[in-house]
Parts: structure tokens; C-alpha cells; sequence
């Protein structure tokens, strides 16, 4: 069962969604939060699975408060249902580190299919987002190329990368050591040939968009 914490400052969005999970037994509802202030008291004490949050929540530095959850809290899935027009916040909360992005206005259907993508690990946008960024990395062969040349263990790590995840967490879920972790970073760069991990992040999770 997955937990769910809700972050909105509106009460109609809190029953919508309470509404779309409760209709699935695979959904447990930990808590609904209304600020900044109340959301990172919730998550100080309680760790979700899954975190719905609108990132005009008062008391939040909207997509900077996206980078330091997933700093802090590396297992919370994000997915933002934002009033905002995805064309202009979606892979801006993506590149911060959200795991989807799903506009208020968009049909149940697809604000509950977005649920369902993200608590499952993978990445949700709308289709016509998802076909401009699948038309950006079949134009980019280069890359796709050099991606398709990693090793099995060089994938690994930068899967876990593009999901958020510190050296030291990435060292325990492949049983090696944090230096280790950093020698593979620097080989992605290299091999990949990008400048930062900010980059490396993006460019992968253009290629995830790709195959989910």
C-alpha cells in the first residue's frame, strides 16, 4: 500500500484527490497539509511514498522547494497538480526533481492516471509535452548512441541519479562504496559527454520520458 500526502491550500483539491484514492485500495491517505509550514512538519515526522502538492502553497519557495524535498527526503515520489499551464512549470518541476506534473484543469482520468504512473516510479506529462521531448531525443542520435553504450552497472547508477538519490544511497542499493559512486558520476560525465550533474540528470530523464 502506498502512502499519500497532499499538499494544497484548497479544500476542493483535497476532496477531488481524496476522492480519486479512496476509490483504490492501494492508496492509503497519511495526511492533507495546507502550507509550507505544516507540509515540512508533516514530512520531519512521516515519510510518504507519494506527495501531491500544488507548488503555489503558501509558505513554499515553489519549484526551489521541490529541489530541497528531494534532497532531503530521496524516497518521497512528487507529483505536482499545479493550477499553473504545463507548457510553462512542467519540466521545470521535472529538472527539480517532481516525477510528474498534472495541470488541475486536466480530466479525472488523466489527474488519475498521473497518480497511478508516479507511485508506480515512473514519470507522468501530458502527451503533447511527452511528444515534443520524444521528438528532442530522437533528434539528438549523439546521445541516445552514447547512452545505449553504458554497462549494466553504469545504467544502474544513473538511474538512481535521475532519481534524486545521494552518493551514500546509491552505495547501499548496489552494494558499493561512495567513492566508487563518485568514480562512476565522473565516468557518466566523461562517456556521456555532458558538463554537470544537473545536465546528466536531465538528459536521462528525457530517455525515461521516452520508454515510459
Amino acid at each position: 500500500m502506498s502512502t499519500v500526502l497532499i499538499a494544497d491550500h484548497h479544500p476542493l483539491v483535497h476532496e477531488g484527490i481524496r476522492g480519486i484514492l479512496e476509490k483504490d485500495a492501494t492508496y492509503e491517505i497519511g495526511g492533507t497539509v495546507r502550507s509550507g509550514m505544516a507540509l515540512y512538519g508533516y514530512l520531519s515526522e512521516s515519510q510518504p511514498d507519494l506527495l501531491i502538492i500544488e507548488i503555489d502553497l503558501p509558505g513554499i519557495n515553489g519549484i526551489n522547494a521541490l529541489r530541497t524535498i528531494k534532497k532531503d527526503y530521496t524516497k518521497v515520489k512528487i507529483l505536482v497538480c499545479s493550477s499553473h499551464p504545463e507548457e510553462v512549470y512542467a519540466l521545470s518541476t521535472i529538472k527539480a526533481g517532481a516525477s510528474g506534473y498534472v495541470c488541475k484543469t486536466a480530466k479525472l482520468e488523466e489527474i488519475e492516471a498521473a497518480i497511478h504512473q508516479v507511485s508506480r516510479g515512473g514519470i507522468y506529462l501530458n502527451k503533447k509535452i511527452t511528444d515534443k521531448l520524444n521528438t528532442e531525443v530522437v533528434s539528438n542520435k549523439n546521445f541516445v548512441t552514447k547512452f545505449k553504450k553504458l554497462s549494466t552497472r553504469e545504467s544502474e547508477v544513473l538511474s538512481l541519479i535521475s532519481a534524486g538519490k545521494r552518493n551514500k544511497d546509491i552505495a547501499e542499493a548496489l552494494s558499493i562504496n561512495e567513492k566508487t559512486v563518485s568514480t562512476y558520476k565522473t565516468r557518466l560525465l566523461k562517456k556521456l559527454q555532458v558538463d554537470n550533474i544537473a545536465d546528466l540528470i536531465t538528459r536521462s530523464r528525457l530517455l525515461q520520458l521516452n520508454v515510459t
